[in-house]
């Protein structure tokens, strides 16, 4: 009788703090692979620990690596590491989703952000394709030397809009800390949208005519490549070395929360 207590008030206390699991999501937990509907899953607990090597993705790194590490509750993840401004990325190829619309979902605990040199600009997903040339990065932030902080930002390079980061002062990051962010790419009014521990933040948004970049429009391209992991842009970084830890990849023609 005690246990049957026990799960029903367990039952009770997550069904009143769900609120980041948006209706009509699978019945399965958020974070769970079996999830219907993925159109790409990471939990990284079927790989060896060590040096990150699947065939069910790529790794594109630059002074940096990743490595399938056990976590601090046992379960695993995976641990990015760079040094200045190196890249280490997951890459997930030959990646479509019906009509081009698509959620992605990723927990993530980033241990020092950069405080140097002014400007530092970093991505963590990155997005590219075909049919525009606009290098898509939804979740990713920068080093504002004159609030001071760092904060992110949506942002995207390399098309018409040119290199921008729109980072808002109410997206401050956190250090050392395991949080859950989730992004949307729509191509109805080409836009970009994020939350973070389930709660949308509407600063962190783009769209056709609503950018940080050059007076053009801003046109999502067919995503056939999503990265997942981390890039700095400029040499000089305060610290030196950056770590991270990631878990609970999915892309989804749905969102799933956290």
């Amino acid at each position: 009788m005690r246990r049957y207590l026990a799960v029903f008030t367990a039952a009770l206390i997550l069904g009143t703090t769900a609120g980041s699991v948006p209706a009509g999501a699978s019945g399965a937990s958020p974070r769970s692979c079996a999830t219907r509907g993925l159109l790409f899953c990471e939990d990284f607990e079927r790989l060896p620990p060590g040096g990150a090597s699947t065939l069910d993705w790529g790794v594109d790194t630059r002074n940096g690596t990743l490595t399938v590490e056990r976590g601090r509750r046992g379960n695993q993840v995976l641990h990015v590491r760079t040094v200045d401004n190196g890249r280490a990325f997951l890459r997930v190829d030959d990646f479509a989703a019906p009509g081009n619309r698509f959620y992605g979902r990723m927990r993530l605990r980033v241990d020092a952000f950069p405080t140097a040199p002014d400007w530092a600009h970093f991505t963590l997903v990155e997005a590219t394709g075909t049919g525009s040339a606009e290098v898509v990065r939804p979740i990713g932030g920068q080093y504002a030397p004159t609030v001071p902080g760092i904060f992110w930002g949506v942002g995207a390079d390399g098309g018409p809009t040119g290199d921008w980061t729109n980072w808002r002062e109410s997206a401050p990051v956190t250090e050392d800390t395991w949080q859950c962010f989730e992004w949307k790419l729509d191509p109805t009014d080409n836009r970009v949208a994020v939350w973070i521990d389930g709660v949308a933040n509407p600063e962190l948004t783009a769209s056709t005519t609503e950018h940080g970049g050059n007076d053009v429009p801003f046109v999502l391209p067919t995503v056939n490549t999503v990265k997942i992991g981390w890039q700095l842009y400029q040499g000089g970084t305060t610290p030196g070395q950056f770590d991270l830890w990631i878990d609970d990849i999915a892309l989804s023609t749905k969102r799933l929360g956290c």
